[in-house]
């Protein structure tokens, strides 16, 4: 069973038809985003020229049955604490948004998504990475 985490790189990749990332999330049982990407992508959008073709599209995109929005919660923000301590001692750190993305992964056991090489310094989630 297919079960992913979609970063708001896997998402807009997949908006473009990305050679990779378009099967991965046509062919997956299970699609997440958490408030974290939904929040970068509606704030992307803002900025954008398309900002309502790009809202109607995440709407209907939400719509699936496949797909559900995450909540963070006391304990995604214990999974982020693991991640950045560990980050920090790696002497690795991302940006933090993406630690509350990876630790949303972690928390439902997830596959993360993304265009983003930067999680794969995260060793407490499984990351398919394709470059952009």
């Amino acid at each position: 069973m297919s079960r992913l985490l979609l970063d708001t790189s896997a998402y807009s990749a997949f908006m473009r038809g990305h050679g990779e990332i378009k099967p991965a999330i046509q062919e997956a049982e299970e699609i997440c985003l958490n408030v974290v990407v939904l929040g970068e992508l509606l704030a992307g959008f803002m900025r954008g020229k398309r900002r309502r073709k790009n809202e109607a599209e995440l709407k209907n995109f939400l719509g699936s049955t496949r797909v559900s929005i995450l909540d963070v919660n006391e304990e995604t923000a214990e999974r982020y604490a693991v991640i950045l301590d560990s980050l920090w001692r790696a002497g690795t750190p991302i940006p933090t948004n993406d630690i509350w993305i990876a630790a949303s992964t972690m928390q439902h056991g997830l596959h993360l998504l993304t265009t983003d090489a930067h999680y794969q310094n995260v060793p407490q989630v499984i990351v398919d990475y394709f470059a952009a």
